[in-house]
């Protein structure tokens, strides 16, 4: 454990030991992790400095870099923000950013073959049409998809959500079942608006304007703006990263961890979603994503420190409290792909 001054907080840590005031009213708890609005509220109060556990080194993998990924994102937000309706001509140059995102993922040794620690955040569109277009591209390359269309795939992933700009519901960390009838008609739309604005440019295909109308469309026929079932298969792909990315990050719908979203992808299988894509998808996408907090079967809590190739949901995971509550003080690290009768109950956010 280490003393850690208040200011140099960043999120994620332990508490060691209890927060207390002067006169001893408990403001925090021991195993307390800490969030930006604790942090926040500390400083308010006073607080310099707490008492936190040593940090553990997992070994994330992530799809994009953070500073690649954030290059991106301010690359589209600044494209997209200039863009007003129906003068959408320079919007193509974020055909030259998707092309960029391909490339990027290419130059990854064994891109195809990882496990990626996906996790839940709070999310703009436009960190969310960069997500997306990745998740989709690393679908398609795995499918084995051709690379001109991969190129519309990523097209129409960045600019699948332009409608939402056209829009004035609030849709952040709300699901669309708690709209009013107005909100939910009106965010509905936003597909169309979006597909109107590009319908007559010739620099963008047909497949990434079909990605942009249909993205929301469902292989039952249900979704929206249009009850079509015959949509492309790369519409499909789409359309599972697009409502995975938007469970985990809270667009459209109250965030989920994860695995809820995954366990709603399995059980929409064949039903909602085109079985083979979301097999795909969930090859690569880890159950539970590294630094992750999980309760076992056997009453114990640990972290998870990285994923076990090919087992997205059989991570190695490091024992910090045993069944009993008690802290470990060793090195305790459990491989859930040998250990056969140990099995991840739940995620939990305080330990």
């Amino acid at each position: 454990m280490r003393i850690q001054k208040i200011t140099e907080l960043k999120g994620g840590e332990i508490l060691a030991k209890m927060v207390m005031t002067s006169d001893y009213t408990v403001l925090l708890s021991e195993g307390t992790k800490l969030r930006k609005e604790y942090i926040d509220k500390l400083k308010e109060l006073g607080v310099k400095e707490v008492v936190v556990e040593d940090e553990i080194n997992t070994e994330e993998v992530k799809i994009l870099k953070d500073e690649t990924g954030k290059n991106f994102k301010d690359k589209v937000k600044g494209i997209i923000e200039k863009h007003t309706y129906r003068h959408s001509k320079e919007l193509v140059e974020l055909s030259k950013t998707a092309d960029n995102i391909i490339d990027n993922l290419l130059e990854e040794e064994e891109v195809v073959e990882r496990i990626y620690d996906i996790k839940e955040r709070s999310s703009d569109i436009y960190e969310h049409s960069i997500n997306i277009c990745s998740l989709a591209i690393l679908v398609s390359l795995k499918m084995k998809i051709p690379q001109n269309k991969i190129h519309d795939i990523g097209v129409g992933c960045l600019l699948h959500d332009l409608g939402l700009r056209y829009i004035t519901v609030d849709y952040t960390n709300r699901s669309i079942e708690e709209f009013s009838e107005v909100e939910l008609a009106e965010y509905k739309k936003h597909p169309i608006y979006g597909y109107s604005a590009l319908k007559d440019e010739t620099w963008i295909s047909d497949l990434s304007k079909d990605i942009i109308l249909y993205h929301h469309q469902n292989m039952d026929g249900s979704g929206y703006p249009l009850k079509s079932i015959h949509v492309p298969m790369e519409v499909k792909i789409v359309n599972i990263c697009e409502q995975f990315d938007e469970m985990i990050c809270g667009i459209g719908h109250n965030r989920l961890k994860v695995y809820e979203a995954i366990q709603y992808l399995k059980k929409n299988k064949d039903i909602l979603f085109d079985g083979s894509i979301v097999s795909v998808f969930l090859d690569f996408t880890a159950v539970y994503p590294a630094g992750s907090y999980v309760l076992t079967n056997e009453g114990e809590i640990g972290i998870v420190l990285r994923q076990n190739k090919n087992n997205p949901d059989r991570p190695f995971i490091k024992i910090i409290y045993d069944k009993l509550g008690n802290r470990v003080q060793h090195d305790f690290v459990k491989d859930l792909l040998t250990e056969e009768n140990v099995f991840i109950e739940k995620v939990i956010e305080n330990i």
